[in-house]
């Protein structure tokens, strides 16, 4: 086959998908030529990028910039949310407060789409060498236990913690904290897995999340005997008569020191119990309303003998 057969068969090969192509493409080129070219502003993330690993950055840093776009209108109206970025690289970056320029070709934009501004044209930043230290878990609690009972040593697992962040934050951390543990109503040992937290934004842990909390639960450590409570018939039934023996008892109330003191004899209620009782003579346990800050913890006797009768 001689050269210009060749280049004859290159030329006029497949001559109807090149006459497209051609085609398509002066098309495009129509209509991209013929959009009005507008400019439009936008508020756009900035992304930190390279920052060294033993520097921390201080205070707050701006999230966003805003940025002025020119293009095609048909192109800007599809940008969106994403997909204009400036980047700012830190590789440079020393301990210190430190200028860094913002510059059109910090932007990363889509194809067709030019940066005219970038606002602000400079950042500042302020970085302080990283540091790390373990800081004591301290617990925290919510809530009364029963009345009676009072909320003794609290311990947490593990008992100490990393944290990481500004050699100053670090060095004035002195607690972590947790969420607060439930003890309302408690009259027993109060185990949970519990969330830990930083007052200081610019500190974080370094592994561990969470902590197993435990709570003491202890009795009150004073006693006070309320002697002669009338014991009250509760829940007697209609046209029935009660009568108890004995028809008082004695309480004794466990609670600190000011709880006990503002005790009033009235203030707790000793009962027995009839519901759904017929006429009989019956052995019954007897009950107590403790107060808020006191807990009834013996009754003395235990049961009184209750006769019920019919009424006249």
């Amino acid at each position: 086959m001689t050269l210009s057969k060749r280049i004859a068969g290159w030329i006029f090969g497949n001559l109807w998908l090149k006459v497209l192509s051609l085609g398509l493409a002066m098309l495009l080129w129509m209509v991209v030529s013929g959009e009005e070219t507008v400019e439009r502003g936008l508020r756009v993330p900035l992304e930190l990028t390279q920052v060294p690993a033993d520097l921390e950055v201080l205070g707050d840093v701006p999230a966003t910039v805003d940025v002025r776009v020119r293009g095609a209108s048909g192109t800007l109206s599809r940008v969106g949310n994403g997909d204009v970025v400036a980047v700012l690289d830190l590789h440079t970056a020393l301990s210190g407060r430190r200028l860094f320029p913002l510059t059109p070709d910090q932007v990363r934009v889509p194809f067709g789409v030019e940066i005219v501004q970038v606002l602000p044209s400079a950042v500042t930043m302020a970085f302080e060498p990283s540091a790390s230290r373990e800081v004591p878990i301290v617990p925290a609690v919510d809530g009364r236990p029963a009345p009676g009972f009072v909320v003794g040593p609290l311990s947490a697992e593990p008992r100490v913690v990393e944290v990481i962040g500004p050699e100053s934050a670090v060095k004035r951390a002195t607690e972590v904290l947790t969420e607060p543990v439930s003890v309302a109503g408690a009259r027993a040992p109060v185990k949970q897995s519990v969330i830990l937290g930083l007052l200081d934004p610019s500190l974080r842990l370094k592994t561990a999340r969470s902590a197993m909390v435990t709570v003491q639960i202890l009795q009150a450590p004073l006693e006070r005997m309320l002697r002669n409570q009338p014991v009250h018939l509760r829940n007697l039934g209609p046209n029935l008569q009660a009568e108890a023996v004995p028809s008082a008892v004695d309480l004794t109330v466990r609670g600190n020191r000011d709880a006990l003191g503002r005790i009033a004899a009235d203030d707790l209620t000793a009962f027995v119990d009839l519901a759904g009782l017929g006429p009989g003579q019956y052995s019954l346990t007897v009950h107590a309303d403790s107060s808020r800050d006191a807990g009834v913890t013996h009754v003395t006797p235990e049961t009184v003998q209750v006769r019920i009768s019919s009424g006249k």
